[in-house]
């Protein structure tokens, strides 16, 4: 069993990370792409907080030590694009077009679940490990728990983002769009690539390649993920 100490040093990762967003949400206009899925990831959080204190998660220690250095990959990347910086490819649509008034909300969430998901999350797998000192094997349930609450969350953005009242003009597009993506498949793929990222650690050319070719696939599906429809 992990020692109460123990997970409240890692949890304090989470209420960092948690600290930062709702500053995000005060302070970015409600309508700005990034603000948009913010408030999705703020939501998400504050549940895997919740469940890390109830006993949720098999190991809960673990699932702090992955929830903050994966809160901290978007967080990076949005402190870059403030700073003038160049943030990494996956978020770049995101940031460029956040204030497109042809972009509806729904777009900018599933954008900046693509970008997380797709890129971060694997990252993150690799970083918690090396902090866990355990391969990703060890943090799989924990992993899939995650997923399973991120899935939730997905029909919920979904009903809750999508234009209501007359949009004859944009629905089929939007919908078609929007239902083009799927979360459990990229899920899958971040998984894969945690695992592919861990064996490929003592090869740092080519785990460099490697990263860099998954950061612009996710950036592409991003883009696309973003395209206005007026």
């Amino acid at each position: 069993m992990t020692p109460s100490g123990q997970l409240s040093s890692a949890a304090t990762g989470v209420d960092s990370a948690l600290a930062r967003m709702r500053a995000l949400y005060e302070t970015l206009p409600p309508d700005d792409g990034v603000a948009v899925f913010n408030r999705v990831y703020l939501a998400v959080t504050e549940a895997l907080r919740g469940r890390i204190a109830d006993g949720y998660f098999p190991d809960p220690y673990a699932t702090a030590e992955l929830g903050a250095v994966f809160a901290e990959r978007y967080l990076a990347a949005v402190d870059a694009d403030a700073a003038g910086r160049r943030a990494p490819a996956c978020w770049r649509p995101l940031f460029q077009l956040r204030g497109h008034r042809g972009v509806r909300p729904v777009q900018f969430a599933l954008a900046g679940i693509n970008a997380h998901v797709g890129h971060d999350l694997p990252m993150a797998v690799v970083d918690a490990c090396e902090a866990l000192g355990a391969p990703p094997h060890a943090v799989q349930r924990d992993f899939e728990r995650v997923g399973r609450m991120l899935g939730l969350l997905e029909d919920r953005i979904r009903e809750e983002l999508m234009p209501v009242g007359d949009v004859r003009e944009i629905g089929d597009a939007l919908i078609h769009l929007a239902g083009a993506w799927s979360l459990d498949a990229a899920r899958d793929a971040a998984w894969d690539a945690a695992q592919v990222l861990w064996r490929l650690r003592e090869l740092p050319h080519v785990y460099a390649a490697f990263t860099d070719r998954l950061d612009a696939g996710v950036g592409l599906v991003g883009r696309c993920l973003l395209t206005p429809l007026n």
